[in-house]
């Protein structure tokens, strides 16, 4: 973006609805491709968990250019299934720059230093652990790609392929994509399997606040089971809007 350009916020409103209206209901690697190689070269980052549905998205990317930056975001509470599936991607679909963002080590010492916040105040921890130092890892960037599809949670089901956040657009190439087609997208292109999958997790995010789905539970279930925590926050607009 112009650095002359006074309110962030506003120019990605403006910018999302732009491009929103140019290019439809584009989705998949079509959006892929254009947000990055035509709207955003060179500014525009994927953010990847790399847990139970991220093979998918990162092989698009990888299909389009494999030196689109990666956010990946190592809270220090991850299973280490996690952090060696990374690994195993970043190797598998040779891409060459996913940068392993930590937390700020003198904010965790200061806010956690015991490291059970997760179980105290879990939007504390998630706030000191990944919605921080996604703001700095992303400071460079004016846009960025995210993994969220409709059929997630009731929230998301409006999502669009395009939108605004904190001033940047937010790219979501796989809204409309349902559990079925990404595992058949999976299997059709050989990716593996999060390892924890097949052991009952179905949405994956940090050791202490994830949990097995019981049969016909909620995708969702295993995430901060137990409270009505819904979401990290990285999704979060700094007004708490967002999901």
């Amino acid at each position: 973006m112009n650095a002359l350009v006074p309110d962030r916020r506003q120019w990605a409103r403006d910018h999302a609805a732009s491009l929103r209206n140019l290019y439809g209901p584009l989705e998949g690697e079509g959006l892929v491709k254009v947000m990055t190689q035509l709207e955003f070269k060179g500014r525009i980052a994927l953010v990847s968990s790399f847990g139970a549905e991220s093979a998918v998205l990162l092989h698009l990317v990888a299909k389009v250019d494999p030196t689109i930056p990666v956010i990946f975001l190592d809270t220090d509470k991850l299973f280490g299934e996690t952090l060696r599936y990374r690994d195993r991607l970043t190797q598998l679909l040779g891409l060459t720059d996913v940068r392993t963002i930590e937390p700020d080590p003198i904010a965790v010492s200061a806010r956690d230093p015991d490291g059970v916040l997760w179980r105290d105040d879990p939007n504390a921890c998630c706030r000191l652990r990944k919605v921080e130092p996604l703001a700095r890892a992303l400071s460079d960037f004016d846009a960025w790609i995210t993994g969220r599809k409709r059929f997630q949670t009731a929230e998301r089901s409006e999502l669009p392929n395009l939108e605004a956040a904190d001033g940047r657009v937010k790219v979501n190439p796989l809204i409309s994509w349902d559990a079925e087609a990404l595992e058949a997208y999976r299997i059709a292109y050989d990716l593996p399997a999060h390892p924890l999958v097949e052991d009952g997790y179905l949405s994956i995010g940090c050791m202490p606040c994830t949990d097995r789905v019981a049969p016909g539970g909620d995708y969702r279930d295993g995430r901060w089971a137990g409270t009505e925590k819904r979401e990290c926050g990285i999704h979060f607009e700094a007004d708490g809007s967002g999901i």
